[in-house]
């Protein structure tokens, strides 16, 4: 018998307390992690495989609920929830809450795909379909899987990310080409500037892969971008208002 404290089955000769004990502890815990993630998974494309024509709206968390970037997000849903397009944010506050007011007050599905974080981040309560996630990468999963068009405001390091992993996946051919608008230009000027100067000025990325952010001053801006760059959008069946 192979008594290799690399294998798992060396516990039986040494003793469940020797020294296979912490690798057999962590296949156990990689098997139980497996499990999870497959049934995260599972469980948000089942939650999702009815979504049709969807946005994504990314975002601060961050903002007061009387921010003007607050009310551009809720602007920009309303006007594509109209058109009869389902709204996905991250289901929290400030302006994913914003957006998902936005496409409720309007009559649209607004979805909200939350996160276990250990500051309790609750679904916010404009939200008509609600998933709650453990890991933040099946979370990026699902907001992007079923969406033409991201829409990207203001916000802090978990907004960079989500913006630079859907460019990323696009730039890797993981990902169809989408559209990706960054709403207000103020904002997004340094970030820009900084990429053009430094990544792009040292070949790092191309001038063809920062064109693939459009940026736009407001929701009016964002809505006529997409009309052009999603022309079948202003065909979709607008829907009725939520009753309270």
């Amino acid at each position: 018998m192979n008594n290799s404290p690399l294998d798992p089955e060396a516990s039986v000769a040494v003793g469940a307390g020797g020294p296979a004990a912490p690798f057999r502890a962590l296949v156990v815990n990689d098997i139980q992690m497996f499990l999870r993630i497959a049934y995260e998974f599972w469980r948000g494309f089942h939650f999702l495989r009815n979504t049709r024509r969807a946005v994504t709206v990314f975002g601060s968390a961050r903002l007061p609920a009387n921010h003007p970037f607050c009310a551009e997000a809720r602007a920009f849903s309303s006007a594509y929830a109209k058109k009869g397009f389902t709204i996905i944010t991250g289901g929290g506050p400030s302006i994913m809450q914003a957006a998902n007011q936005g496409a409720f007050e309007a009559g649209g599905r607004s979805i909200g795909i939350n996160i276990e974080i250990a500051r309790e981040q609750h679904i916010n309560p404009y939200v008509t379909a609600g998933l709650k996630c453990r890991y933040f990468f099946v979370r990026k999963v699902l907001l992007c899987r079923y969406s033409e068009a991201f829409v990207i405001f203001p916000g802090g390091f978990g907004t960079l990310d989500e913006l630079l992993e859907i460019t990323t996946l696009m730039q890797t051919k993981k990902m169809i080409q989408r559209p990706v608008i960054l709403v207000g230009t103020e904002f997004w000027n340094g970030f820009l500037s900084w990429c053009r100067t430094t990544l792009l000025a040292e070949k790092m990325i191309s001038e063809a892969e920062l064109a693939r952010w459009v940026v736009v001053e407001n929701a009016e801006q964002a809505v006529a971008k997409l009309e052009v760059m999603l022309p079948e959008s202003s065909s979709a069946v607008a829907p009725q208002p939520h009753r309270s």
